[in-house]
């Protein structure tokens, strides 16, 4: 895929006019926000957006109507959230959440921070495409299912397999090389891109882009192959840590978190991770701080039982966020789930081509509502898509 546009992937320097005003994204490498962070995200929701922090598929956040952008961009500096005024667009790192904490091979938090900071050190790699995707699995193999542009996956305590373009390259690194090996990787994609392949965003999108970074790397790989994985267990609920304290996987319905709900996880003082499913992770509690989280915060709607059926269901913006949106989405999607119209199996769908009304759709398992023939968001995997007509939904599998 070749584009005659540039990217234009929103910041919080360059916001994305929405249609329902400009509209800002906050990268958080490794999902990572400290308690003080998360405050700061819910008081400029509260004041200068929506009164929302919309979660990513990519594990950042975006605050919607953003009324003064230079009042925003001073205080996520203050908090640490803007790092960097030229490479803002390119921290996209997301690592497992429970790393270091439930299970996993290896602790790749400290592998995000040195990547973030390679990244940013390195004034060349401002230029990859906002649409970058950098990947750390600790080797349970969840985030590898999002298929990055540069990765690795740990295969032991001191062993990762780098991945480009969402496979397995052979290559194998320690954990001491791996944030080298991905500066290396990411670089060699933009000799790509200096070479003629200027009109692509993503590694995948090159022909025979992985393997042409991969020779340029100049490691010999293994002959065999790690297979990934399209899908995985959801972080949510009640995970006991490897050191005895708790970590709550929380839901949060369709990706939308309010400022007040954000307000009370910041007060629990510990750190919070914004995972790449619109869900989010608090980490390193005692059992009775645990319970207390779970009796104040499910009544305000986050979702910490695994079954569920908000958690099969995503989203695109809709109306009145976009412009291309044929009807507001997610009020369509909130009205499926809360009258019993989400079935856990995934069951019969309508023959293909037939349009249903909103209030009439039906689908189980795991589905994503779009309102165009674009369908953003849409997780990777097996997905129904409920897709907006101007007369109804269509069905698909």
């Amino acid at each position: 895929m070749t584009r005659d546009t540039p990217d234009a992937c929103p910041g919080v320097l360059r916001l994305h006019q929405a249609a329902d005003g400009p509209l800002a994204r906050i990268r958080l490498p490794g999902g990572r926000l400290e308690p003080a962070q998360t405050q700061a995200l819910a008081e400029a929701a509260r004041d200068l957006g929506d009164g929302a922090i919309e979660l990513t598929s990519r594990g950042n956040v975006q605050l919607r109507r953003v009324g003064d952008a230079d009042a925003l961009a001073r205080r996520l500096a203050a908090a640490g959230l803007l790092p960097s005024a030229t490479h803002e667009r390119v921290r996209n790192i997301v690592a497992s959440p429970l790393s270091g904490r439930v299970g996993g091979w290896a602790d790749v938090h400290p592998l995000a921070a040195a990547l973030d900071a390679g990244i940013q050190g390195d004034p060349r790699l401002s230029g990859l495409p906002g649409r970058v995707l950098f990947t750390l699995d600790d080797g349970r193999g969840d985030v590898s299912t999002l298929r990055g542009d540069i990765g690795v996956q740990a295969l032991g305590a001191d062993e990762f397999a780098l991945l480009l373009a969402g496979a397995d390259t052979g290559i194998r690194v320690t954990a001491a090389r791996a944030v080298e090996v991905m500066l290396d990787a990411a670089r060699g994609f933009l000799d790509l891109r200096g070479a003629g392949a200027a009109g692509q965003w993503r590694l995948h999108e090159i022909e025979g882009g992985a393997e042409r970074v991969a020779e340029a790397l100049a490691l010999s790989p293994v002959a065999g192959r790690v297979a990934l994985g399209d899908t995985h267990d959801l972080p949510i609920g009640w995970l006991t840590q490897d050191d005895g304290l708790v970590s709550l996987g929380a839901g949060v319905p369709l990706g939308s978190l309010p400022a007040r709900t954000a307000e009370f996880l910041a007060a629990v003082e510990r750190p919070l991770f914004v995972t790449p499913w619109r869900s989010v992770v608090l980490a390193d509690m005692d059992e009775g701080t645990a319970e207390t989280v779970v009796r104040v915060l499910a009544p305000l709607g986050l979702i910490f039982d695994a079954a569920s059926p908000w958690l099969r269901v995503s989203a695109c913006a809709g109306r009145p966020g976009c412009a291309k949106s044929l009807t507001d989405v997610r009020a369509d999607a909130a009205a499926a789930v809360e009258s019993g119209r989400v079935r856990l199996d995934r069951g019969a769908v309508p023959p293909p081509g037939d349009v249903v009304p909103a209030a009439e759709v039906e689908v189980g398992g795991r589905q994503h509502w779009s309102g165009c023939e674009r369908r953003c968001g849409r997780p990777r995997g097996p997905v129904t898509d409920v897709v907006a007509t101007a007369g109804g939904y269509r069905v698909e599998e």
